[in-house]
């Protein structure tokens, strides 16, 4: 759009929409915004904008209302993502490091960004396939029957059962994981798997063979099983309470699609677009039918601390171009050059306020990844 007041003019209308919810007139326009012009330009510059895409009208007789192409514009000429005030920093700080789990964290950070949005909030679980492994270990559960633990850099434990034909006494046992444990430390699960199979032909632990491809194959196997489950939601009923319910019942539709989900906002928070890597989808950029009167703000956590698998993760490549990022609080962001190891995320009406939103959503973000930073006690950003 090469005429910046029309620019000035599609702003206002954002903006006082998103405040109002109801459709904006070139009188009020000119009364709320030092436009510079009259009444009557502004109504001519807002008839342009409505032939361009940007804004449409509702009734004959009513304002415009931005379009999912003006919403569009409006997101993409932020400039900058707003900080959080001090207060609202340290209250972060204070709720997320008060949990005793990483699931405890999880939830409170979903029910913390729903709380300040006033949306639908999501959280992903860190990616065992972007995760490093800290530990493994084999437990005797029963003849002929180990339980793999795997304890990820994330905090993230997961478990598979291992049926060993000959089940190896407790030294042989206790040397393999040892072993497995020198191999594995600090690598990606895949990059595991293959190290474990590379002990399979040591000499020393020929007679363990199997049991060495079958921790391999679990190790893949939990790569490879990211579940919809392990999404935290929160705030479905805040949204649900505050209108539109006709146009947001088909969001409640889709918010019971978690697999759908998962893939729309890790797909995005990667991507990351945004200021402040700071992704947003608004409607039909969505490409989920039941999120077309929706946007969606999403950011990546965590940090992988080893390079990712290109063959598991064909997406690595998008965050490899990003430069490193701060927030003020010396925390750098996910666009760092490594890919984040989940996401955290806001869905509302397309109508919602965008800079608070994506301001809320980058900080959580950051605080989630401070969390998870080792030594770290996530207060980083409170300063």
């Amino acid at each position: 759009m090469a005429n910046s007041r029309r620019m000035l003019v599609l702003r206002a209308v954002v903006e006082d929409y998103i405040r109002s919810q109801e459709p904006v007139g070139s009188g009020a326009l000119t009364k709320q915004h030092d436009l510079g012009v009259s009444s009557a330009t502004v109504r001519n510059d807002m008839a342009a904008l409505e032939e361009e895409g940007y804004l449409t009208q509702p009734h004959t007789s009513a304002g415009r209302v931005p379009t999912e192409k003006g919403y569009r514009y409006f997101v993409d000429r932020l400039s900058t993502v707003a900080m959080l005030s001090a207060a609202q920093r340290r209250g972060i700080a204070s709720f997320l490091s008060g949990s005793v789990s990483l699931a405890d964290t999880l939830q409170r950070a979903a029910r913390l960004l729903a709380q300040i949005t006033g949306q639908v909030a999501v959280v992903a679980a860190p990616s065992l396939a972007r995760s490093t492994l800290r530990r493994v270990e084999l437990v005797p559960v029963a003849a002929g029957m180990l339980l793999a633990v795997v304890i990820t850099d994330t905090g993230r434990v997961a478990q598979h059962t291992l049926a060993v034909p000959a089940m190896p006494g407790d030294d042989a046992l206790q040397s393999f994981v040892a072993a497995a444990n020198d191999e594995c430390a600090g690598q990606t699960l895949p990059r595991c798997a293959a190290r474990v199979r590379a002990l399979a032909v040591a000499p020393r632990f020929q007679a363990m063979a199997g049991l060495a491809q079958s921790l391999a194959a679990a190790m893949e196997s939990m790569a490879d099983s990211e579940r919809a489950g392990e999404l935290y939601m929160s705030g479905a009923s805040s949204l649900a309470h505050q209108g539109g319910l006709a146009d947001l019942a088909p969001l409640f539709d889709a918010l019971e699609e978690q697999v759908v989900l998962m893939k729309l906002m890790s797909a995005l928070s990667e991507e990351a677009p945004g200021p402040g890597g700071v992704g947003v989808a608004i409607g039909s950029e969505t490409h989920t039918p039941g999120l077309l009167n929706a946007a969606v703000v999403t950011s990546g956590y965590g940090r992988t601390s080893a390079p990712a698998d290109g063959a598991a993760h064909p997406q690595d490549g998008a965050e490899a171009s990003g430069g490193t990022e701060k927030d003020g609080s010396g925390t750098s962001t996910p666009g760092d050059g490594s890919a984040p190891v989940a996401f955290v995320g806001s869905i509302g009406p397309t109508h919602m306020d965008y800079a608070a939103t994506m301001a809320a959503v980058r900080a959580v973000a950051r605080y989630l990844t401070a969390l998870l930073s080792p030594g770290a006690d996530g207060r980083e950003g409170a300063a």
